[in-house]
């Protein structure tokens, strides 16, 4: 596999930078777009798009912040985003579409992308789902699916259920038991939505597991939720992106 820096138009007039990580072989593959948790565009999230390349896909990592802090470290791009209120949902789809996109264009694509998020990049991934021409997508653990945020929240986000109606591809949802953001409630109230508007999908719930569960540098990691969790991500994207 090769993995690089890439820059490409994004939403509007800017121009982004993105990881892209990539099998050497000549495919054809279907693509991933990962969106990068609050944290930011971080070393943890280049890792998890090298190993979408590593099990045969098309992967790449958008720079959520490059507009705010180009240059800047995860960290402080971060807290100068989180302090603006977070990404714009239109500008999230925007630069998930431009994504995609550079995807398809490349010469091992197979044209079938699919999306993945986790936390803040569960909730966008969900986003993205119901904006755009999408194969596949997968929520971990998204906050403000459902639910509503607390007075005085950080961010700008509402939640999404009045467009679940328009998901455009079959949904993974993984979440964990002990999560309060989304807690179990969160969660059962979206299976209830997506049923009633009759729409493929498919919700994991882990005991023993809370908020990042994926995240193996984070006291949140649970080994056993996160290896059965990436056991189901390759299965979904392998069932609706493959050649």
């Amino acid at each position: 596999m090769s993995a690089e820096t890439v820059y490409f138009a994004g939403h509007g007039e800017g121009r982004i930078e993105a990881y892209l990580a990539r099998p050497l072989g000549p495919g054809p593959y279907g693509g991933v777009v990962v969106i990068h948790h609050l944290p930011g565009y971080d070393e943890a999230t280049k890792e998890i798009t090298r190993r979408f390349a590593a099990g045969g896909y098309l992967a790449v990592c958008p720079n959520l912040y490059s507009r705010e802090a180009a240059g800047a470290s995860p960290d402080d791009a971060a807290a100068t985003v989180r302090a603006a209120g977070g990404v714009p949902d239109e500008r999230l789809v925007g630069d998930v579409a431009a994504a995609a996109a550079h995807l398809r264009g490349l010469p091992s694509s197979n044209g079938k992308v699919g999306v993945i998020g986790y936390c803040s990049g569960g909730r966008q991934a969900f986003l993205a789902a119901c904006g755009l021409p999408l194969e596949a997508a997968v929520d971990c653990y998204g906050a403000y699916v459902a639910g509503t945020p607390p007075e005085g929240f950080p961010l700008a986000v509402r939640p999404l259920l009045d467009i679940a109606d328009r998901l455009s591809c079959p949904l993974l949802g993984l979440f964990g038991a002990e999560d309060s953001h989304p807690s179990p409630e969160h969660t059962a109230e979206l299976r209830r939505t997506l049923t009633g508007l009759g729409k493929v999908f498919e919700f994991h719930t882990y005991e023993d597991a809370g908020h990042a569960f994926f995240a193996v540098d984070r006291p949140s990691y649970r080994p056993k939720a996160a290896v059965d969790g990436w056991r189901r991500v390759f299965g979904w994207f392998d069932r609706y992106l493959s050649a």
